[in-house]
């Protein structure tokens, strides 16, 4: 399965957010580009352990269900899914900034490896594998880039 771990997964994400403007126009959703990319950003930061969110009542009832269906194979992410509170984003963060920030944390997250994931529990999914951290962001990544025709 595609996964931020591989090589060329990095890559193709670093081309696409280079091919992301401030201006691109979204296909679903609500979130301005640079919103975007501040939500990608924090639940990479949350993947590495920077953040540290609550688990949400719902997740502890059917997120392990969730996760399976998610993580477990390349099929790309459904639309307008329900997004956590912690990666809401309502101002409209300078898009330069944002995407520079988002290109380091998906450095980060796919030349550190298994070892810089987090071992605190996802806010929906609960416990995660380094392996399904790494499957999880690209394809967060995958859907919210082609949310923005990128």
């Amino acid at each position: 399965m595609k996964n931020l771990f591989e090589p060329d997964r990095s890559a193709e994400l670093q081309q696409r957010l280079a091919q992301l403007r401030p201006d691109s126009e979204r296909q679903w959703g609500k979130m301005t580009p640079s919103q975007m990319l501040v939500h990608c950003s924090l639940a990479m930061e949350a993947a590495l352990g920077d953040r540290t969110p609550p688990r949400m009542f719902i997740g502890r009832i059917v997120g392990g269900m969730v996760k399976r269906s998610v993580v477990g194979d390349d099929k790309p992410m459904g639309r307008n899914a329900p997004t956590a509170p912690f990666l809401v984003v309502r101002d409209q963060p300078e898009f330069e900034a944002q995407r520079t920030r988002m290109s380091a944390l998906v450095n980060r997250f796919a030349q550190g490896g298994p070892k810089a994931c987090t071992s605190h529990p996802h806010t929906f999914f609960g416990p995660m594998s380094p392996d399904e951290w790494a499957i999880l962001m690209y394809k967060h990544a995958d859907h919210h880039l082609r949310q923005f025709g990128v």
